[in-house]
């Protein structure tokens, strides 16, 4: 059985239907579906320029996928909070209440300051984010292509996420670990992170225009921010699609349902 109603900062795969294409993306810019998201995709806009601005320095090639520097290591911290940030948006957003399991505080309320990689682990359920596959334009090699999240499909940590914990804690010892695919690694993970829950809409200021299909250089489909390749998960199930007439919907008082992260 499919969602009648898309859940809070959830874009996910809609089943053909009647308006199924307005319904796809519609949802998305009702001030309801999240809570300011332009916050979200600000931050991800300034390292985007940011990150581009650091190609002007190092090439984006395979060959330079170990360099290290204080600028690297900048932006991954960076790049890595903000993906934190993210995900506790959408926890927050929906049903998330885990407890102390041990000690004296069991059976206890484990606050926020306290989530961590494991609990942002299970928004990989709701979110299909070790399907996503993201390229990059320009790049030189065989390693433009990457899949984030792509280890936990096999049970495996994030590797770039341990890096950024490293670097973050002991960067004497751990400075190499802030290195270009390191930091290529999480910025395509934010981006992931954000086309998981807006798909394409950076909320930016502006009238709306009509989109027309020309021919492209490129053979991918551009993501939020109009400079990185996006492929959206393929393996969505019946029960998980979305079903709903967007343009009926969008006229109810209640037009959102909560995903309970305690029981997915």
């Amino acid at each position: 059985m499919s969602n009648a109603k898309p859940f809070h900062r959830n874009y996910r795969k809609m089943k053909p239907g009647p308006n199924s294409g307005y319904s796809d993306w519609a949802y998305i810019v009702d001030r309801d579906y999240s809570q300011n998201p332009e916050h979200y995709t600000r931050a991800f806009s300034i390292i985007q320029s940011d990150l581009i601005k650091l190609f002007e320095f190092i090439e984006p090639s395979d060959i330079n996928l170990t360099t290290y520097s204080f600028r690297i290591h900048e932006l991954l911290m960076r790049t890595c909070i903000e993906i934190e940030a993210n995900f506790k948006a959408i926890l927050q957003e929906n049903i998330y209440t885990p407890v102390y399991n041990g000690g004296r505080k069991q059976g206890q309320l484990r606050p926020e300051k306290e989530w961590n990689i494991d609990d942002f682990k299970v928004v990989n359920k709701s979110h299909h984010l070790d399907n996503y596959y993201v390229e990059l334009p320009f790049w030189k090699g065989q390693k433009g292509k990457i899949q984030p999240f792509g280890n936990w499909a096999i049970g495996q940590p994030l590797t770039w996420y341990q890096s950024y914990n490293k670097s973050k804690h002991d960067r004497l010892n751990n400075f190499h670990e802030a290195n270009m695919l390191h930091l290529l690694e999480a910025f395509t993970g934010l981006f992931v992170l954000l086309s998981s829950q807006f798909r394409t809409e950076s909320f930016s200021t502006g009238g709306q225009s009509l989109g027309i299909s020309v021919d492209s250089y490129f053979s991918g489909e551009f993501g939020l921010g109009g400079f990185l390749m996006v492929t959206f998960p393929n393996n969505w199930t019946d029960d998980e699609m979305y079903d709903f007439d967007w343009s009926q919907l969008k006229n109810q008082n209640s037009r959102f349902e909560k995903i309970d992260y305690n029981n997915i």
